[in-house]
């Protein structure tokens, strides 16, 4: 039985391993507690058993994750879409654990930016995901990471697509929205996944902590709901769980935030990602 929720309920962020986690079951999950629409990440390469050595060694992380979103679509009430993407941590296990230089590094993470953008290009995705580690690094690593980045966005302009970022804790980020601007890309259309409640720069895919989404309500900015559900067996209390969202939409038309609900999950979606999650809702 589902406890049905009077809007669409979208999960901006969240992973789905059916080889490993908990993969279709956790969809259930979301759909029992009202969720009606997902943004499925594919999962970092390593974790999925693929230790690329050129772009096209990205490509089968990413048909497993359109197989995934395509089941996940058919237990919702809305729909999936995949977001693909190359995880910023990727660069440290290629320079600290494998020998690539820098540069080398950075070359084959565009190579896999460019992979996840044919998908985009094919219409299969939705959006590109790329960013920076929230990590100590050198600066080479940092340098090269940022040029990682700026291929995303470049990118994403070329497609008229958005950018999800994975980067460091900050509510300070205009440098990357300026970044995206200066290759052609809208800032609203950058996002940074597993933002606070309010952010200079990207629009925030905000954790669905009360707190955070307090501050997010009351700011009448623009802004996003995710859990980062992370779908790892071995890490089974790691972030949120995949209920989550559809408590915290819950709570919120609760406490009266009804105006910071439909921007959650009616506008800003549409302004981000041209999607209508209401026109894909079939309540």
């Amino acid at each position: 039985m589902t406890d049905q929720l009077d809007t669409p309920v979208l999960d901006n962020h969240l992973h789905l391993d059916p080889r490993h986690g908990r993969g279709l079951e956790a969809v259930r999950d979301f759909v029992r507690l009202g969720g009606t629409h997902l943004l499925v990440v594919n999962k970092p390469s390593w974790l999925l058993g693929v230790e690329v050595d050129e772009p096209a060694s990205f490509r089968p992380v990413f048909e497993e994750t359109m197989e995934t979103v395509a089941a996940a679509t058919d237990l919702l009430p809305g729909r999936a879409w995949p977001v693909l993407g190359v995880h910023p941590g990727l660069i440290s296990r290629l320079v600290d654990e494998r020998g690539f230089d820098p540069d080398a590094a950075r070359d084959l993470m565009c190579g896999g930016i460019d992979v996840a953008a044919s998908f985009v290009e094919e219409g299969r995705a939705l959006a590109l995901k790329s960013g920076r580690p929230h990590y100590e690094v050198s600066s080479a690593v940092w340098d090269a990471s940022n040029g990682v980045i700026r291929h995303a966005f470049a990118r994403g302009a070329d497609l008229d697509c958005a950018v999800q970022l994975h980067t460091e804790a900050s509510e300070e980020l205009t440098d990357l929205a300026e970044l995206a601007e200066s290759v052609g890309l809208d800032r609203g259309r950058v996002v940074k996944h597993y933002a606070a409640g309010e952010l200079a720069g990207p629009v925030p895919s905000v954790m669905s902590e009360r707190d955070r989404l307090e501050r997010a309500a009351r700011s009448g900015e623009p802004f996003l709901m995710e859990t980062d559900f992370v779908d790892d067996p071995d890490r089974p209390g790691a972030v949120l769980g995949p209920k989550t969202v559809p408590r915290r939409v819950r709570w919120l038309l609760e406490e009266g935030y009804e105006a910071a609900v439909h921007r959650a999950h009616v506008e800003t979606p549409a302004a981000v990602y041209g999607i209508d999650t209401e026109a894909t809702f079939d309540a």
